[in-house]
């Protein structure tokens, strides 16, 4: 059977960008597509009230993401970032299909395993939530592209509920750092990449247990650079937008998001809630 070929002819630069993720992670990825793409219209949807959706069964992130796909749709997106791994390890296919190549998909994963499969790595580590360590989905895309790179994946489930409680910078979270990353599986790693939109607002701790000894992948700049890609490829990029807005969309309006999203998109953004 042939792959029905992109056409996105029908959109328009002036559209915004769909972003969606459980919780306050996938504002990582969002305020790094701010960054490299100021002229961009931002729609986010974070679906606090289910979170998070490492704990989920496939089927429970699958019915969540389609559904909220389907909202950022009828929003007029031109594009989805999928800015949340466990929907990226579980639901990709069915999002792809409920997309029918009417809008560009950006996910968190292939773009991040294809970068680490050229570039000098051999012996690479994971930590994520355990519904994407379960698919087994970063070793897959990195051996796709490179079988001789050896990969490594911990389930860290502790990390998300502890962020998204606050928790940055606290004796509780290196707590949890130090027990995660000191496991066997992480012993003779040389890179780590961060497979959950969370585990970036942790950066500063999770180096400062390394040093220099391993290189941290930077997830949320690499899946940026894609979606600049993939729209400057079907002239699909706002250049002449001075103003651009950012709405965002919560199951549930948590204080932690409000405080994160007020850090990284300034203090008069409106917060609405949508459960769909």
């Amino acid at each position: 059977m042939k792959t029905k070929k992109p056409d996105f002819t029908h959109l328009s630069a002036n559209q915004p960008i769909g972003i969606f993720d459980s919780g306050v992670g996938g504002l990582t990825v969002a305020k790094e597509i701010k960054k490299l793409l100021p002229n961009e219209n931002l729609i986010y949807f974070g679906d606090t009230k289910h979170l998070p959706y490492g704990e989920k069964s496939r089927e429970a992130i699958v019915g969540y993401s389609t559904k909220i796909t389907n909202f950022l749709l009828e929003k007029n997106c031109k594009a989805i970032v999928i800015a949340c791994n466990s929907a990226t390890a579980n639901a990709l296919k069915e999002v792809l299909e409920l997309v029918d190549n009417k809008v560009p998909v950006i996910d968190v994963i292939n773009p991040v395993a294809e970068k680490v499969s050229y570039e000098i790595h051999n012996n690479v580590g994971v930590i994520a939530t355990k519904a994407t360590v379960s698919s087994g989905l970063y070793k897959k895309s990195i051996r796709k592209h490179n079988k001789f790179i050896k990969v490594d994946e911990l389930a860290t489930p502790l990390l998300v509920p502890a962020i998204e409680e606050g928790f940055r910078n606290h004796p509780i979270t290196n707590a949890i750092i130090y027990n995660y990353l000191s496991n066997n599986k992480l012993k003779n790693i040389e890179t780590l990449i961060l497979g959950c939109t969370h585990y970036p607002l942790l950066l500063n701790e999770i180096k400062q247990y390394y040093g220099n000894r391993v290189r941290v992948i930077d997830s949320p700049s690499i899946v940026a650079n894609q979606l600049r890609i993939i729209l400057e490829k079907h002239h699909l990029l706002n250049d002449g937008n001075q103003k651009p807005t950012y709405q965002f969309y919560l199951s549930d309006i948590t204080k932690n998001f409000e405080k994160i999203s007020k850090k990284f998109f300034g203090n008069s953004i409106d917060l609405e809630m949508k459960v769909l």
